[in-house]
């Protein structure tokens, strides 16, 4: 493939993969603001316990089949016949799991009201189950815009569902109800757009390939899931449902800037590096542009977000989450690194490394219970803290192994970012003071804005950063394209 087919495949991957975060997540926004006022925090942190099991749950049933599937180079349908029995039958036994074992989780967090709550909302495993081989059909042909259609019809329907079950009094079940239909109403549309059916057809050739790449995948994926939501066991099982809730809301809102748009850069990147994995030079040229762009929008976005998070949460969600805004900051500095995590374990995947893959998950998981020890023995804040101690030291293990078989070091990586971070910290500093001032936070949150954009776009214009006029090329390019599209063009 050409580097302009690359470059135009990569640019429109990127921005209907923006458009579904705009789109579908920014609806999903919206709705938690109102729902969030209108239910309780310790409401929250119930789904909150529930969703526990539905991320690890869910890691497993892919079993890494699909990261399998989109780095072949040729793809049968028996490979994806095989995918789609394993992930159905194994969504099938794990929901039996969690239905037989939900009194014990039950127990476990002195909560009798999980039982019922688990046992509906396992139901997400199935549906989940049903939408995996679109997806990865969908990724493998960088079809993003499908995708987005799919994910923001449903985003808007469960989203109106959602707010209409809490307006009627339902409390945690319209939190239930909202998620059940969110996936459904997804996975009917995925089936829909792409018309692919399945034939039960099992290759064993096909399933020993995808698992001897895929099962070390999946038990990364494993360990990386359930250790952070170990966090979440901590807050549920030490402290109150009202609390795992006010984390939970923080935790929400510190990954809009860093999950968000790791998920745009990973969802576009690993097909499009596989497709170059043969050729070192432009794949590296590539790597780097993702991290330097990547880092750019996070660093900014997260540090920002950590300064203006008392008035932020206040003005959006209520003074009843204040709670949420003293975690959030600590939150936003952790999960500042995690695209660089990400991008660089992609790096391994594209080279077909799930091996250092795993052996990184495991040292990493060892070095993470510290800070949960933290949380158990002395504190939810230097629970917090300390993940930003293991985030840079993990960051130190990712890049050692990218780093040497790419020749782009650690420190290497450290200098392109750190101009992002210091634009981050810049902001930061300039409008955290302004939340002192004795006056409402619905003034204080306008005034913190206009003044990180004056300085952000001051800065950057005199200064010309890279990574500012790269983002800057990509967003001209595409709001052309819509306007040439919208006159007919």
């Amino acid at each position: 493939m050409s580097s302009n087919s690359i470059k135009s495949k990569t640019i429109s991957g990127i921005s209907w993969s923006a458009a579904d975060v705009f789109l579908s997540h920014g609806v999903t926004f919206l709705v938690g603001i109102v729902l969030a006022r209108l239910l309780t925090p310790a409401e929250y942190g119930l789904i909150g316990i529930c969703s526990i099991f539905i991320v690890i749950f869910n890691g497993i049933i892919d079993s890494g089949f699909s990261a399998a599937l989109i780095r072949k180079i040729d793809v049968s349908s028996d490979d994806y016949n095989t995918m789609f029995i394993v992930n159905m039958a194994l969504s099938a036994f794990l929901y039996g799991l969690m239905y037989v074992g939900s009194p014990y989780i039950a127990t476990f967090f002195e909560r009798p009201e999980l039982v019922d709550l688990l046992r509906v909302m396992g139901f997400v495993l199935i549906l989940q189950a049903l939408s995996i081989v679109q997806y990865t059909i969908l990724s493998k042909r960088l079809d993003f815009k499908t995708k987005t259609k799919a994910s923001f019809i449903s985003a808007v329907l469960s989203g109106v569902i959602g707010i209409v079950f809490a307006f009627l009094g339902f409390g945690v079940w319209s939190l239930v109800i909202q998620q059940l239909s969110k996936y459904a109403i997804n996975t009917v549309c995925l089936w829909f757009f792409n018309k692919w059916w399945p034939s039960i057809r099992f290759s064993m050739q096909s399933f020993r390939y995808m698992w001897s790449f895929g099962w070390k995948m999946m038990l990364s994926g494993l360990l990386d899931h359930v250790w952070r939501e170990l966090y979440q066991v901590v807050v549920g099982k030490f402290y109150s449902p009202a609390t795992l809730g006010q984390y939970s809301k923080s935790k929400e809102y510190a990954h809009i800037f860093s999950t968000n748009v790791t998920l745009i850069v990973q969802k576009v990147s690993y097909p499009v590096l596989s497709e170059l994995q043969n050729d070192t030079t432009r794949m590296m040229a590539a790597y780097r542009k993702l991290i330097k762009t990547t880092m750019f929008i996070t660093a900014v976005g997260m540090f920002s977000m950590a300064a203006v998070a008392e008035p932020l949460l206040y003005c959006i969600i209520g003074p009843q989450w204040h709670q949420a805004s003293t975690f959030l900051p600590i939150i936003c500095v952790s999960l500042s690194l995690y695209p660089l995590h990400a991008i660089n374990l992609n790096m391994l995947k594209v080279q077909g490394r799930s091996d250092i893959f795993l052996y990184l998950e495991i040292f990493k998981k060892i070095i993470a219970v510290g800070p949960i020890c933290l949380g158990i023995f002395v504190g939810i804040y230097w629970m917090l803290a300390g993940s930003v101690v293991t985030g840079i030291i993990s960051f130190f293990l990712n890049t050692y192994y990218t780093g040497k078989k790419l020749h782009y070091s650690s420190w290497a990586q450290v200098k392109d970012v750190s101009p992002s971070f210091g634009m981050g910290l810049l902001i930061a500093i300039s409008v955290y003071f302004f939340k002192f001032l004795p006056i409402s936070n619905f003034i204080i949150l306008p005034i913190q804005i206009a003044v990180g954009c004056i300085v952000f776009f001051l800065v950057c214009e005199k200064t010309k950063m890279e990574e500012y006029c790269e983002v800057k090329a990509i967003a001209l390019k595409y709001l052309y394209k819509l306007k040439s599209l919208h006159s007919g063009k």
